[in-house]
């Protein structure tokens, strides 16, 4: 299922084919609506009801690119859609539009550059797509301005339990969240799958909006720094280390007897667990806690090496360990 979620486009505002996808998978299990946003809301009826509600959560869109120009030679002009760093860009392909033309990121060759061009990464400005038209009206019969594009990646396992993909972040999130529905339950649950977290948290302020739950969890791919010769803190989180609970990011401060639930549940049934030793990113927890009266929220991520990118990696233990985590949380968050 991973796999499969990984090599769907859906960027932010783009969600659609993802979106079909996860209803094909939950149906009949739940009951669910989509939303004006395009998130979907789904409600899995438990065994009980509990005296506080529940609500788990994971976004569908991943970054990709819109096409902004097309200039009179028929490359196009494009800007990012979500926070990606134009390093991971150059020479990449990418598919365009519902038709899936196909183009590369192009930019100077090295022979060409100035000393001055060397020490600088260049910018969106200056990075074209070239999808071998001989001209702007020979582009425009294939592309159009507003058209999205996406990473062209594929998904495959490598060394010792390695995945490597696009869209893992937050992909991850969705197959967990299915997963669940499509078990018994022990409790009532709601599970929203968001649109547009990667522009701002959208989606998730109107799902938290309309579900308004006491309890918020969201399940999201975070940053990985453990690199050849990072130590310590500065590698955020680390493959193989386990699902990561966060204490602190850039929009949220994580309430902090739900953290403390987590990692001592880890604990308590011998499942590794890690936090994040940086306070960097953001998720859905910043646009739910916010929500109507609001709502108190707790992060479990799996680390992530390369996220942004087409070559995004993570490693199948720790999907197993979060799996474990949130079947332990299950029972014990609802008390």
């Amino acid at each position: 299922m991973l796999k499969d979620l990984c090599l769907l486009n859906g960027t932010s505002g783009d969600e659609g084919r993802v979106r079909d996808f996860i209803i094909e998978q939950i149906k009949g299990y739940c009951e669910y609506k989509v939303d004006a946003l395009g998130s979907v809301i789904a409600f899995k009826k438990g065994a009980k009801t509990p005296a506080k509600s529940v609500c788990f959560n994971a976004h569908m869109d991943e970054v990709g690119f819109i096409v902004t120009d097309v200039t009179d030679e028929g490359y196009l002009r494009f800007a990012a859609v979500g926070g990606i760093d134009s390093r991971v860009c150059l020479d990449r392909v990418v598919s365009i539009g519902k038709s899936g033309v196909k183009g590369v990121i192009g930019d100077k060759a090295a022979h060409l550059l100035t000393k001055e061009e060397c020490e600088k990464v260049p910018d969106f400005d200056n990075l074209l797509i070239d999808i071998g038209a001989k001209d702007k009206d020979d582009a425009l019969k294939h592309v159009s301005l507003g058209d999205f594009a996406y990473f062209v990646s594929d998904y495959y396992e490598f060394g010792n339990g390695y995945v490597k993909a696009k869209a893992l972040d937050d992909r991850i999130g969705c197959v967990l969240l299915i997963e669940m529905i499509q078990s018994d339950l022990e409790y009532d649950t709601t599970f929203c799958f968001n649109t547009q977290e990667e522009v701002g948290l959208r989606g998730a302020k109107c799902t938290a909006f309309a579900v308004q739950s006491d309890i918020s969890v969201v399940l999201e791919a975070t940053t990985a720094n453990d690199l050849d010769g990072v130590t310590g803190g500065d590698k955020v989180c680390c493959l193989g280390g386990g699902a990561v609970v966060s204490f602190m990011d850039r929009r949220t401060i994580y309430d902090k007897e739900l953290y403390n639930l987590a990692m001592d549940t880890a604990k308590e049934y011998g499942i590794p667990a890690q936090t994040k030793t940086a306070i960097a990113g953001g998720n859905d927890a910043g646009s739910i806690q916010q929500s109507g009266a609001g709502s108190r929220v707790m992060a479990i991520s799996l680390p992530c090496r390369y996220i942004h990118s087409a070559a995004s990696v993570v490693k199948l233990e720790d999907i197993d360990n979060t799996r474990k985590l949130l079947k332990a949380l299950l029972t014990m968050i609802y008390d």
